[in-house]
């Protein structure tokens, strides 16, 4: 059974679209396409069947990511027993689906911040209302984090 890591924001069109584009190429680069199973959603409906937000696509496009395919939808709560990682880009969102998890899945929420080594910050931030470099600044967090949860995936899982 492939490990399933299910990123997560509030409304699916910037954060979470990001991992998951950043996350499959990262996984993909290690070779760990049949191991690993990836998915992203919000806790909101707003967006619902939207692709990412353009900014989004744009900034990861121009380092090489595809986000492409891509469409906003909400978290289920199947999503607690389908994917071994939920991950929270922020502390609301971790608030929210701590509140949503079945209780035998609450370990599988976590913040997804949590796996990066070269920050300290814990947050993935909302680049939505921002300019270009909050875009810049999600996917420096995102590709971090991204490395460190391989690492994780393959000491914990593989």
């Amino acid at each position: 059974m492939p490990v399933g890591v299910l990123f997560v924001c509030t409304g699916n069109i910037c954060r979470s679209p990001t991992a998951e584009g950043v996350f499959r190429k990262l996984v993909d680069e290690a070779g760990l396409t049949k191991e690993i199973t990836i998915d992203s959603a919000g806790t909101q409906s707003y967006h619902i069947g939207e692709p990412p937000d353009e900014r989004s696509v744009e900034a990861a496009q121009a380092r090489g990511y595809d986000m492409s395919g891509q469409a906003a939808r909400r978290v289920l709560e199947q999503d607690f027993h389908k994917f071994d990682l939920v991950l929270a880009m922020d502390r609301d969102h971790l608030h929210h689906l701590n509140a949503m998890a079945p209780g035998d899945t609450y370990e599988r929420v976590k913040l997804f911040l949590s796996y990066a080594s070269q920050t300290s910050v814990q947050e993935v931030p909302d680049p939505y209302y921002g300019g270009g470099k909050g875009f810049e600044d999600v996917l420096d967090l995102v590709e971090d984090g991204g490395r460190g949860l391989i690492e994780a995936i393959q000491r914990d899982f593989l």
